[in-house]
């Protein structure tokens, strides 16, 4: 569903959705995303990797990146977005590893990082440039509140930074590091008008809309009840049924409760042409394989410190409403609920199980889609979510209501190149997300130049070490490929590590299989 944005005298509303992510924001609860970038450096490189970083970034800065939050007289509706300077001094930031400077104490130092809340008073976003890494390579972590985009608008934010050739930056312009000045701030009124001009068109437009939403969800039940008594070639899509058990609540575990801010956090690489072997043997896709994995993460890691319930965990995992082709910096997905069935042991039978659950959720939301909306009005309604956001906090409240989900899992599809900065290639890219009470796990995957990407984000009153919950994963991924590659499948020589880093990670990895 397409929506025209308010765009006067430098003002920009925010969607429902974006606002949503700034009203349920909590010092417990940070709502930005980020990513670790990790680069290779050439013998006796003698770089400043910071210079180089803050270079790219200001030869490359985008609008979305120059927006700050103007908020209105008593949270009446949601803030609405100006344009103002970057103070880069500020923004982006040396950060130095404690010694040895090994991946763990990076991956500490990532996650300590990724609970500090952003400062609402200037640009929502961060750059630490991580020094001291004893292999000798360059990393930054960057986050930027998920109110500003979605993991989608992030990668082609990405892409508008880094540059797919080898090539060093052309030289800073003389000048660069002035301050810059900011523009001119509209007033109150100016910015009172732009948000309830956009809420009211929001309320107009559900009205218009919503006989044709009531039209398409009931056709969607009908169809799917039809299908369940076989009134229709049950191939074309999953049964009702099945649909019913990938919705049902999941079961209390550890990781469902009321999360406190520290965090943690692990990476894992596998290359992607190893799940899709797997998946073509399954008649799977890739995204089924991946949350097989993480649903034998969590089993194992369950198996270990406390039991695997006889009831199967629910992930709850976006499903992206962008159209092809629009790169809009905004929110633009959903969220579905799929079965991981990790009360089967066998690793072959529960992927199949996967693969039957979210082919139901896969059927209603391509249906669904046209009619879920990206922009919700809240007008009135901010204090009252974060009012709300506060009282869910507590634990007896996270204790006492059912679990809709256990786990979040995303799989966000990156560039398939090569990106560089100033001629250093990035060797690595991991994303990191956000956990919320009552689910204190979040694994996000994404995509880049052949490899997928593993951030294991978590509540550290969760799970006190997101390394095991990381080594799990790739225990499980072993444990996958043992049982597919009797049936004469080959996966190939395993890429050799880029790096001392990479081999540490490697032995981790290996411990826990």
């Amino acid at each position: 569903m397409s929506r025209s944005r308010i765009k006067q005298a430098g003002i920009e509303t925010l969607s429902g959705v974006d606002g949503a992510f700034l009203n349920l924001e909590t010092e417990a609860t940070p709502m930005h995303v980020g990513s670790l970038h990790l680069f290779e450096t050439p013998p006796g490189y003698k770089g400043d990797f910071h210079k180089s970083v803050r270079h790219m970034m200001q030869s490359r800065m985008v609008p979305v990146l120059q927006r700050r939050l103007a908020t209105l007289p008593l949270q009446l509706a949601n803030p609405v977005w100006v344009q103002d300077a970057v103070d880069f001094d500020y923004h982006i930031r040396r950060v130095r590893l404690p010694k040895p400077g090994t991946w763990a104490q990076l991956e500490a130092t990532v996650a300590d990082l990724h609970a500090q809340l952003l400062d609402r008073a200037r640009p929502l976003w961060m750059l630490y440039v991580l020094e001291g890494l004893a292999s000798g390579e360059k990393a930054y972590y960057f986050k930027v509140h998920h109110a500003m985009l979605d993991g989608q608008a992030g990668v082609a934010l990405a892409g508008a930074m880094f540059s797919t050739s080898p090539d060093p930056l052309p030289p800073a312009r003389r000048g660069a590091r002035k301050k810059a000045v900011a523009p001119e701030q509209p007033g109150t009124l100016a910015l009172a008008a732009a948000a309830f001009r956009h809420d009211a068109a929001q309320y107009v437009k559900l009205v218009r809309e919503l006989p044709g939403v009531l039209r398409t969800l009931t056709g969607i039940v009908k169809g799917s009840a039809a299908k369940s008594r076989g009134v229709v070639n049950a191939t074309e899509a999953a049964s009702l049924a099945e649909l019913k058990r990938s919705a049902s609540f999941g079961p209390r575990t550890a990781f469902n409760v009321a999360i406190m801010p520290g965090r943690g956090f692990a990476t894992a690489t596998i290359p992607r042409a190893e799940l899709k072997v797997i998946a073509a043997v399954l008649d799977a896709t890739v995204n089924d394989v991946v949350m097989s994995l993480c649903s034998g993460a969590l089993r194992r890691w369950l198996k270990r410190n406390s039991s695997v319930p006889r009831k199967p965990l629910i992930a709850s995992m976006p499903i992206s409403l962008r159209e092809q082709g629009n790169t809009e910096m905004r929110t633009q997905a959903t969220l579905s609920l799929v079965n991981l069935a990790s009360n089967i042991a066998d690793p072959v039978k529960r992927l199949q199980a996967i693969r039957d659950s979210s082919g139901a959720t896969k059927a209603v939301a391509r249906q669904a889609k046209s009619v879920i909306p990206t922009d919700i009005p809240l007008l009135g309604v901010p204090w009252l979510l974060g009012a709300l956001a506060n009282l869910y906090g507590r634990s007896s409240v996270v204790d006492t209501l059912p679990i809709l989900a256990n786990v979040l899992i995303s799989n966000v599809p990156g560039p398939p190149v090569p990106l560089y900065v100033d001629g250093l290639r990035m060797t690595g890219y991991w994303p990191l997300s956000i956990v919320e009470h009552g689910v204190g796990v979040n694994i996000t995957l994404l995509s880049y130049s052949g490899n997928l990407c593993f951030g294991f984000v978590v509540a550290k009153n969760a799970v006190p070490e997101a390394g095991e919950l990381a080594e799990d994963f790739m225990a499980a991924h072993v444990e996958l490929k043992n049982a597919v590659s009797p049936k004469g499948t080959s996966f190939g020589a395993a890429p050799a590590p880029t790096s001392a880093v990479a081999r540490t990670r490697g032995k981790r990895a290996a411990k826990g299989v």
